[in-house]
């Protein structure tokens, strides 16, 4: 009977040290420097993101049915402004390619790398979201489409308002969406977005790198003093630099005002709502081949 409780006690002995040795090992892994997320954290990621999806859209779906309820007077009204729309795009269509078979001409001619006739293509993937971190110096969000969708790191996700955030983890079939509203000049991993005024595309220029949690506004700095850009003017990303993709909505100017003698700020007031998603779209750009 004691030679047993010795076997079991070296058995669990044994077994304590190979768990405590794999435990160091991924730990190890996990914190050193790497270009994406480690395997564990991939599977852990996408488990999470099932057993959330299973909980997060049926009280999406409960707390949607009312809504639409309440939303069921306006659907006429909208259905009738959907066919307007539809009337002028079937009417303007001609134009458009026959603009887009210029362009391509122009770019044969002018000898455009494949680089350049591609930065301003790209497709909307339709993704749904599973969960919600409210946390204010941190909010993100999961989607249900991984790498295995070809979703990357880097990429720009919008709503159908403007732009909501930028793709900042990814696993085969989750991804992690880092939103706009953590947007921080002082955090060093927090991009700034090159931005312009709609019309004014080669006068005006500024870099939106703040949110302002309580006003709930966007902070656009690096203005030229000379730069026309007033209140009310459509903000959207100018695609300077290459990180996102031209003419995606950012918001509205609020106000304007100067700085440091050199350059003005502007408040922008966000397109997107930040809240009460049900589904959203990835913006999938031609990718550089390495």
């Amino acid at each position: 009977m004691l030679e047993l409780f010795k076997l079991l006690g070296n058995k669990r002995l044994f077994i304590l040290l190979i768990g405590l040795i794999l435990f160091v090992a991924v730990m190890g892994f996990t914190l050193g420097p790497r270009a994406g997320l480690s395997w564990p954290e991939k599977f852990i990621k996408d488990t999470v993101g099932f057993v959330q999806s299973v909980f997060y859209k049926p009280a999406r779906a409960v707390a949607g049915f009312f809504e639409d309820i309440s939303n069921l007077r306006s659907l006429q009204e909208e259905n009738k402004e959907l066919k307007i729309m539809m009337a002028h795009y079937s009417r303007e269509m001609p134009k458009i390619n026959a603009l887009q078979t210029q362009v391509e001409s122009l770019q044969n001619d002018l000898k455009f790398t494949e680089a350049q006739k591609n930065s301003n293509k790209f497709d909307l993937a339709i993704v749904d979201v599973v969960s919600v971190n409210n946390d204010p110096a941190n909010r993100t969000l999961v989607i249900n489409r991984g790498s295995n969708d070809k979703i990357r790191k880097g990429l720009t996700v919008i709503s159908d308002k403007g732009m909501v955030g930028i793709v900042s983890e990814v696993s085969n079939f989750t991804s992690t969406v880092k939103l706009l509203t953590s947007m921080d000049s002082r955090d060093i991993t927090s991009p700034g977005i090159a931005a312009t005024a709609v019309g004014k595309e080669n006068t005006s220029f500024g870099i939106i790198e703040d949110y302002d949690q309580q006003t709930g506004t966007f902070l656009m700095t690096k203005i030229n003093q000379n730069d026309p850009l007033a209140k009310g003017d459509q903000i959207v990303t100018s695609g300077a630099g290459g990180a996102f993709p031209k003419n995606l909505p950012i918001g509205t100017v609020v106000s304007r005002q100067p700085g440091n003698g050199l350059t003005a700020t502007a408040t922008i007031k966000p397109a997107a709502s930040f809240e009460n998603w049900k589904s959203l779209f990835v913006v999938i750009t031609w990718e550089v081949p390495k």
